[in-house]
C-alpha cells in the first residue's frame, strides 16, 4: 500500500512523526505536509508553493489542501491511501469539520477518488492554549493505533465503498478507559467496529454531533470568539447524545465516522417549482 501522509500542524509535529513510523510498518508511506503549521485553514488553497525535502518527505510552504494536491498530482500520483494526523487537537461536532485543515486534507483527497482517513488527537482541559501545548509521544498511542489500525483494514474490508473518508478522534491514553459502558446498559463499548486490537480505549462508529456552542463577547473594539464546548467537556457537561463523535470521546472512546465528501445534494420539490417559475411575468 501507498500512503501519503499529510497533516495541518506542521512536518515537524510529534503527530506526524508517530504516525509515520506506525504506517511504514505495512505500507510505503511519503509524507507531503506543510512546513509549518496551518491549522484551522479548511480547504484554503495557494496558488503556488515550494517544495523542499524533508528527513520524512516533503515540506511545502502551502495549507494542507496544497499537500495532497501537491501529492496526489505530482509527488505520489500511485497513492492508495491519504492519512490526514495526527492533529493534536479534536476534531468533533458538525461545525467543526470545515474548518480543521487534517478534516480538509482527507476531504481534498475524495475528489481525487482517493479513500482517506483524518485523525486527532482529544487533549482535555478547559485552558489548554494549542499554540503552546505540546502532546507527548505516549499521549498519541490510542489515536496512532486506531489510524493504523483502520488504515491496514478498511481498504480491504470495502469500508470506502460506502464512505468517502473516516474522520477519527481519540483519547489520550489516561483517559481512554471507557467511562461510557455502565451508560450504555452492558452494551459492547466498540459499537458497530472492532476494537482497536491492543487493549486500552474501544472503537465506535459514530455521526458527528450537532451541538453547537460558539459565542462571541465584545469589549469596546475587539470582539472575542469563543468555542465554549470545549469547557463543557473538561466538565463532562455536554449534551451530546449516545452515538455521536463527541460523546464517544469524552467517555473514552475511538470515535470513528464514516463520510462523505461535501455539497452533495438532494431532490428538493419545493426549490423544483421556484426554479420553473423564474423569469416568468411578475416573478
Amino acid at each position: 500500500m501507498d500512503v501519503l501522509l499529510t497533516n495541518d500542524d506542521g512536518i515537524e509535529s510529534t503527530g506526524i512523526r508517530v504516525l509515520a513510523e506506525a504506517l511504514s510498518t505495512f505500507a510505503d508511506v511519503t509524507v507531503v505536509a506543510p512546513a509549518d503549521d496551518r491549522s484551522a485553514v479548511g480547504r484554503s488553497r495557494s496558488r503556488e508553493v515550494t517544495v523542499e525535502e524533508h528527513d520524512l518527505g516533503y515540506a511545502v510552504s502551502g495549507t494542507p489542501t496544497d499537500c495532497v494536491i501537491c501529492g496526489l498530482c505530482a509527488l505520489v500520483p500511485d497513492a492508495d491511501l491519504v492519512v490526514a494526523g495526527c492533529n493534536e487537537g479534536a476534531n468533533l461536532g458538525e461545525y467543526v469539520l470545515g474548518r480543521s485543515g487534517t478534516v480538509s486534507a482527507a476531504v481534498e483527497a475524495t475528489f481525487f477518488a482517493v479513500p482517506a482517513i483524518a485523525v486527532s488527537l482529544y487533549i482535555p482541559g478547559s485552558e489548554v492554549d494549542f499554540l503552546e501545548y505540546a502532546a507527548r509521544e505516549s499521549e498519541y498511542e490510542h489515536a496512532v493505533r486506531a489510524a493504523a489500525y483502520l488504515a491496514e483494514g478498511a481498504p480491504s474490508r470495502g469500508v470506502f465503498e460506502h464512505a468517502d473518508y473516516l474522520n477519527v478522534n481519540a483519547p489520550i491514553p489516561e483517559n481512554g478507559a471507557d467511562r461510557g459502558a455502565n451508560a450504555r446498559n452492558g452494551r459492547s463499548s466498540s459499537g458497530d467496529a472492532d476494537s482497536d486490537g491492543g487493549g486500552g480505549a474501544t472503537m465506535e462508529v459514530t455521526r458527528p454531533s450537532h451541538v453547537y456552542d460558539m459565542d462571541a463577547v465584545r469589549d469596546g473594539e475587539s470582539i472575542e470568539l469563543r468555542d465554549c464546548i470545549w469547557g463543557r467537556m473538561a466538565d463532562g457537561d455536554v449534551p451530546d447524545p449516545e452515538g455521536t463523535d463527541r460523546r464517544a470521546v469524552l467517555e473514552g472512546r475511538v470515535s470513528v465516522s464514516p463520510l462523505t465528501a461535501p455539497h452533495t445534494t438532494e431532490h428538493h420539490e419545493s426549490l423544483d417549482e421556484l426554479a420553473a417559475a423564474y423569469g416568468r411575468p411578475g416573478r
